[in-house]
């Protein structure tokens, strides 16, 4: 006395692919139409904002390269001196076959809206002690890459800002950074 009911599945399983397959036709029709016409207008506009960019990006390198000989910073609060030099740092890396390996590192640090350039470079000692362990952990394998590179500068950032506290280091600069 049991009954089945058979569903005819394919009647209906038929349209949905179909209807997939336009969607997807008319999203890649929409965003190739929007990429085109943003690239067009672009390149018509192009010419004048360019110059634009590039006169103040000019700017800014010379006031960079002002800031960095000694001349004061342009914003109000920010960067009350010169960069400060950190000393070669020269440290043995961990590598799993045994070999020797080595990391060669020069930083600069940019002093914080809290700090200026003199009392940075008093508490310079304490920065390195905070580096010296992290950067003896460090394996071959951690510096590879852009994104390794990255990952150095904020890891460094992290411990500058624990030992000397927030708003005294705005950015580390790497100068140098040789692996062997």
């Amino acid at each position: 006395m049991s009954a089945e009911i058979v569903e005819d599945k394919s009647a209906q399983a038929a349209p949905a692919p179909n209807k997939k397959k336009k969607l997807i036709i008319i999203g890649a029709a929409t965003a190739a139409a929007l990429a085109l016409g943003g690239g067009g207008a672009a390149f018509f506009m192009g010419g004048k904002s360019a110059t634009k960019a590039e006169a103040a990006h000019g700017e800014e390198a010379a006031a960079g390269e002002g800031e960095a000989k000694g001349g004061e910073g342009g914003k109000e609060g920010e960067g009350k001196g010169k960069l400060v030099d950190v000393p070669t740092v020269s440290v043995n890396l961990r590598s799993p076959d045994g070999a020797a390996r080595f990391l060669k590192l020069h930083l600069m640090l940019v002093p914080g809206p809290k700090t200026t350039d003199a009392a940075l470079k008093e508490k310079l000692p304490m920065v390195l002690d905070a580096y010296q362990p992290f950067l003896r952990e460090l394996r071959p394998e951690d510096l590879g890459g852009s994104a390794a590179v990255f990952r150095l500068k904020e890891e460094l950032m992290v411990r500058a800002t624990r030992v000397l506290g927030p708003g005294m280091v705005k950015e580390v600069l790497i100068q140098d950074l040789i692996q062997q």
